[in-house]
């Protein structure tokens, strides 16, 4: 019994571990991520060096000026060259939107909001920028649980979801050993039942990290980035054309197929678009 709660903790561990590494990108990651905003930088930013805390300083100096594009820029920089974080993503919207780049602002949102889905200033930002584009997409109602379940995911991030995932583990073995080695007998009712409302609580927590990393490291939501698209019924020129879409929409992207992605929108409908109109959040 001893070995296999060692063998168990040990798995929870190494699996939390993961997902919070997973949570914060590598310098790898954000540099393939770059894309469309990065193309932008010209030859005055391309220049400034330094630290990340200068660069970071530099580029907050760049925007309390008015200089919004420049400060994109120089956090773009800083993206490359030391990794992202909730709070850079929140910056660089924040550079975006004064420069009034909604499709790499609504972008740069999300991402952060990927990190951190607690964060109410990115929540109002993101619902400021959504309100200023072209398409006005009704989601799909969700059943009540579902809601409830998304939402309480949200609250927090990877890394404190595995933090409690592991904590009440802990607290799940100390009831099994309280239920097994205790002699008296309300104490082992008592531990029985805190032992397994534990369990619960450490395998919902489990799960939340999961599909928290899943998000991050295999993402699936996209902003399109060209002003206006016509998304088409097939993977093809030649297709039936469905619907239009403007710059700054949100859609998840189902399946590729060469230079094709087809992609569903949050009302449900669902078409074909060329990929290099979008970016992977």
């Amino acid at each position: 019994m001893y070995r296999s709660l060692s063998i168990l903790f040990l798995s929870l561990i190494s699996f939390c571990a993961f997902a919070q590494n997973d949570s914060i990108q590598t310098k790898s990651e954000t540099t393939q991520q770059a894309g469309y905003a990065t193309s932008k930088a010209t030859e005055s930013t391309q220049n400034i060096t330094g630290t990340q805390n200068e660069l970071l300083n530099k580029a907050a100096e760049l925007y309390s000026k008015s200089q919004f594009s420049a400060a994109a820029e120089v956090y773009e920089k800083v993206k490359a060259q030391y990794g992202t974080s909730d709070k850079l993503y929140y910056n660089l919207g924040n550079a975006y939107y004064k420069s009034k780049n909604l499709p790499s602002a609504i972008l740069n949102y999300e991402r952060a909001l990927r990190l951190n889905p607690a964060d109410r200033d990115i929540q109002f930002n993101l619902e400021m920028c959504q309100a200023r584009i072209v398409d006005k997409i009704d989601p799909i109602g969700m059943f009540m649980f579902a809601r409830w379940n998304k939402s309480l995911e949200n609250s927090f991030n990877s890394n404190i979801w595995a933090f409690v995932s592991i904590f009440f583990f802990l607290i799940l073995i100390t009831c099994l050993f309280a239920y097994f080695f205790a002699r008296i007998s309300w104490l082992k009712k008592v531990s029985f039942f805190a032992g397994i409302l534990a369990l619960c609580i450490s395998a919902l927590s489990l799960f939340y990290t999961g599909d928290q990393r899943n998000q991050i490291v295999y993402p699936d939501k996209a902003i399109l980035f060209t002003p206006t698209v016509t998304v088409k019924s097939s993977p093809d020129q030649s297709g039936t054309d469905l619907f239009i879409l403007h710059e700054g929409s949100k859609v998840t992207v189902l399946s590729k197929l060469g230079n094709w992605s087809e992609i569903e929108l949050e009302d449900g409908n669902i078409g074909w678009i060329e990929a290099i109109h979008l970016q992977t959040i």
